[in-house]
């Protein structure tokens, strides 16, 4: 009778763990970005933040949802893509509606509909990072439903999802390093990130997901201790007298 109940309080127990592990994968990613925002919003100040931060995690999770058609790995991880693309639109409409209230003349209209390179990414309205992440998704869906067969390729887009999240600490690093300072930059936001992208890398190994999501995981952690030592290395600088506005 005794192994009965240990068995039972350990499956019990081991459901628990479970459940709790993927609900923070969920909501693991969202949560660096908490202060980041209450911070732009407090200061009204959004030079800090790289919006290729934002670009890099929405095309890496997109990426990510058209590889679980080929490789149906775990659904936490299909729901953590969706709402970090969620999550990644709030922090473009408060920086594009800062951007354009701190403006102190009229800003000159720059929409993806131009079609013009010299603005990627830099659009002063928010419908336009919509639009461009609609035309991603459409021309991606089209693609997967014509190639799911083809296994090399669908690996191959499994690769680019995890190193391309893998890399979304670059601009914020390449921004920090231009203006040799990391004012703006919530310095929680980053210690967050490090911690969660040690438990999301150790959760990969243990769940045995694709390898290249531990690997490019290792990557990421790696990226984040790199952003940690700006902080400390230029903690005595002050703020860039002319913060650079291209992301």
């Amino acid at each position: 009778m005794d192994w009965i109940i240990n068995d039972e309080l350990g499956l019990t127990v081991g459901h628990l763990v479970g459940w709790t592990s993927a609900s923070f994968m969920v909501v693991g990613g969202v949560l660096p970005y908490i202060p980041q925002y209450r911070q732009i919003k407090q200061t009204q100040d959004p030079e800090g933040f790289s919006l290729h931060v934002c670009l890099a995690l929405l095309v890496a999770n997109t990426l990510r949802i058209l590889f679980w058609f080929s490789s149906r790995y775990e659904l936490p991880l299909l729901v953590q893509s969706v709402v970090m693309n969620l999550t990644m639109f709030l922090m473009i409409h408060l920086c594009v509606k800062v951007r354009r209230n701190n403006a102190i003349m009229r800003m000159r209209e720059r929409v993806f509909s131009d079609f013009d390179s010299r603005y990627f990414w830099q659009w002063t309205d928010f419908q336009s990072y919509v639009d461009f992440m609609l035309l991603v998704w459409a021309i991606g869906a089209a693609i997967t439903y014509l190639m799911l067969s083809v296994t090399w390729f669908m690996e191959t887009i499994g690769f680019l999802a995890v190193f391309t999240e893998a890399m979304l600490g670059l601009p914020q690093f390449v921004r920090n390093y231009k203006n040799k300072s990391t004012h703006g930059m919530s310095i929680c936001m980053v210690i967050m990130w490090t911690a969660g992208d040690m438990f999301k890398t150790g959760y990969f190994v243990l769940r045995h997901a694709p390898t290249q999501f531990w690997i490019c995981g290792t990557l990421q952690v790696s990226l984040d201790l790199a952003i940690l030592l700006q902080v400390y290395l230029y903690r005595k600088n002050p703020a860039p007298r002319n913060a650079h506005r291209g992301d």
